[in-house]
C-alpha cells in the first residue's frame, strides 16, 4: 500500500516539475513580445478612449487659494495607466522647470504617452512626450500594463449595468404604456 501512494506522490511531483518548466518557457516566449503585446493592447483599447477616457489639463494659471483658472485642456482624451512614484527631476522640453507630477497614458490614439506637470507661483504647465511600449514597460512595469486590462474591465461592467437598467426602464415602459 505504501509503495503506490509512494508511487502515486512521485508521480505527482513530477507533474509538478513539468508544469512548471512549461510555465517557464511560455512566460519566456511572452517576455520576449511583450512590447508588441502591450502595443497591440494599446491599438485595440483606442475607439473606446473616446468614450471612457478624460480630458487632461495642459496649461492653466493659479490663484492666490492654488485654484486653477484659464484652463487649456490637451485635445485628445486618454486613459490614465499610472503615477510616477519617483519623478523625472526635468522636463525634456524646458530643463528648468521641475517635474512635479507625472502619468502615464493611452490615448485615443491608440499611442501610449507620458504627461510631466510643472508648476510655480502662477502657472500650471506640461509637457506630453509619446512611449512605446517598452518605454512603458520599463519606467512604468506591469502595474500599467494591469491597469489597462483593470480600466477596461471595470468599463465593461458598468457598461453591462447601464445595459441592464435600460432593458429594465424599457419593459417598464412597454408594460406601462
Amino acid at each position: 500500500m505504501e509503495d503506490v501512494i509512494l508511487n502515486g506522490y512521485n508521480r505527482l511531483i513530477d507533474l509538478i516539475q513539468t508544469t512548471d518548466t512549461g510555465i517557464d518557457q511560455r512566460s519566456a516566449v511572452i517576455r520576449a513580445q511583450e512590447d508588441d503585446l502591450v502595443g497591440k493592447m494599446g491599438a485595440i483599447t483606442a475607439p473606446v478612449i473616446h468614450t471612457m477616457g478624460i480630458t487632461i489639463l495642459e496649461k492653466g494659471k493659479k490663484d492666490n487659494q492654488g485654484e486653477i483658472y484659464d484652463a487649456k485642456h490637451y485635445s485628445s482624451r486618454v486613459f490614465v495607466l499610472g503615477k510616477s512614484a519617483d519623478p523625472a527631476p526635468y522636463r525634456p522640453d524646458n530643463m528648468s522647470r521641475q517635474v512635479i507630477d507625472q502619468f502615464c497614458l493611452l490615448s485615443e490614439d491608440g499611442k501610449f504617452y507620458e504627461v510631466m506637470y510643472s508648476t510655480d507661483d502662477l502657472v500650471v504647465d506640461s509637457y506630453m512626450g509619446e512611449l512605446t511600449p517598452r518605454q512603458l514597460i520599463d519606467l512604468y512595469g506591469y502595474d500599467a500594463v494591469f491597469m489597462l486590462y483593470k480600466g477596461m474591465k471595470q468599463y465593461l461592467e458598468g457598461q453591462e449595468k447601464l445595459l441592464s437598467a435600460l432593458e429594465v426602464t424599457l419593459q417598464f415602459l412597454v408594460n406601462s404604456a
